[in-house]
């Protein structure tokens, strides 16, 4: 299964990458999904599905089609601790609905990574050092961080976070609301001020960063799929500003 599933993602790396612009795209971008011991399995399988589905979300595929190049580069990571970072789907050339449902189908049958501790600033660093390895050079470059708890691992994520900003990145978040905690997490999940705020002051920066809020797990797929049509959208904006996105519970850094 793991080889398949390796020679799979590895054939889908080929074909994308030899229809891509040498002129660059206009976005790359990282999908960095929090799969820590406080995200249980039923937990899991609803952030991975809802991964998947954005990829092939109206919405998305609208926003890819109104870009300049109508293509962006996306990849998906799994993390946990300091030293679990796992790439799910290689970076892959995403244009219409054949690129998003190929490479959905690749994050669908991938098994889950890891259920360690919870290390943002690790997952940002794993992040930036895949960006570099990207085949296509690209106007904007995002990490996009989802995640049911505060960082208990490694370095200070505001370290991380900064020297992201200062090489040019937007890190944008997902915070994921856990209704149904662990007692054994809840100072975790649930940090003083509330998570939304954690991640407002530690996790999220750079130009036109901005934040989710998801209420529970159950309504992450929309959510994940409503946060990355608006990171296209703000990719190919004239003017560079986002504009705030209140139903959503989004907030601007």
């Amino acid at each position: 299964m793991r080889a398949w599933f390796a020679l799979a993602a590895a054939a889908l790396l080929w074909a994308t990458a030899g229809r891509a612009h040498a002129a660059g795209i206009d976005l790359l971008v990282v999908l960095a999904a929090d799969v820590s011991r406080s995200v249980d399995d039923s937990e899991f399988q609803l952030q991975r599905k809802g991964y998947a589905a954005a990829l092939t979300d109206p919405r998305v595929l609208k926003a890819i089609r109104a870009t300049k190049t109508r293509t962006i580069g996306v990849c998906f990571i799994e993390w946990s601790g300091e030293d679990d970072q796992q790439i799910v789907l290689p970076w892959t050339e995403i244009r219409d609905e054949e690129d998003g449902g190929g490479a959905a189908a690749l994050i669908l049958k991938a098994p889950r990574s890891f259920t360690g501790r919870t290390s943002i600033s690790a997952a940002i660093d794993y992040a930036m050092a895949y960006l570099r390895k990207a085949r296509w050079p690209a106007a904007r470059r995002i990490i996009d961080i989802s995640g049911d708890g505060t960082s208990n691992s490694g370095r200070p994520v505001t370290d991380a976070r900064d020297q992201a900003i200062a090489a040019g990145v937007t890190i944008n978040g997902l915070a994921i609301i856990n209704d149904q905690p662990n007692l054994s997490y809840s100072a975790h999940t649930h940090p003083p001020g509330g998570l939304p705020n954690y991640y407002q002051q530690n996790v999220i920066g750079g130009p036109n960063a901005f934040m989710i809020v998801v209420k529970d797990f159950n309504s992450f797929a929309d959510a994940m799929a409503n946060k990355l049509a608006k990171e296209i959208n703000v990719a190919d904006s004239r003017d560079g500003r986002l504009v705030p996105v209140r139903a959503g519970g989004a907030a601007n850094r």
